[in-house]
């Protein structure tokens, strides 16, 4: 399954997509967040079958405004694409992401933070795969 993860800020909107197994995350170019209409074009352009958002929640858990403004977000896709919308913490991506950018990653950092989140989530969804083939 392709996943395309977003990692959703006011400034713009980091991009990561799955290969075809659903096992590797690759970066894409950040996009504006206003423009809602760029991520229906990556869902069609790659065959994209589920759109993960990262809902950034504090440490303790808690939503803050950061997280109410992901969630409208989602529901601004879920009225324009046809494949399903779900969230997904996205605590310390940022941080993972800035280590990612040390390290000599060359995609922009809100891009790597979306490919750490997307790559937690496959890991994520894996897990829960092999537990239910046991």
């Amino acid at each position: 399954m392709r996943v395309l993860a977003l990692d959703h800020g006011t400034a713009r909107i980091g991009c990561a997509i799955s290969d075809p197994s659903g096992t590797l995350a690759t970066p894409l170019p950040v996009i504006e967040p206003s423009e809602a209409r760029s991520v229906a074009d990556l869902v069609a352009k790659h065959e994209v079958e589920r759109v993960v958002v990262g809902l950034p929640l504090h440490l303790s858990g808690e939503e803050g405004s950061q997280a109410a403004l992901a969630r409208t977000f989602c529901a601004e896709l879920e009225a324009i694409i046809d494949v399903p919308v779900e969230t997904y913490d996205e605590r310390l991506t940022t941080r993972m992401a800035d280590a990612s950018k040390r390290a000599g990653a060359a995609a922009a950092p809100d891009s790597l933070a979306a490919a750490h989140l997307l790559q937690a989530y496959l890991a994520g969804r894996a897990a829960i795969e092999e537990r239910n083939d046991e």
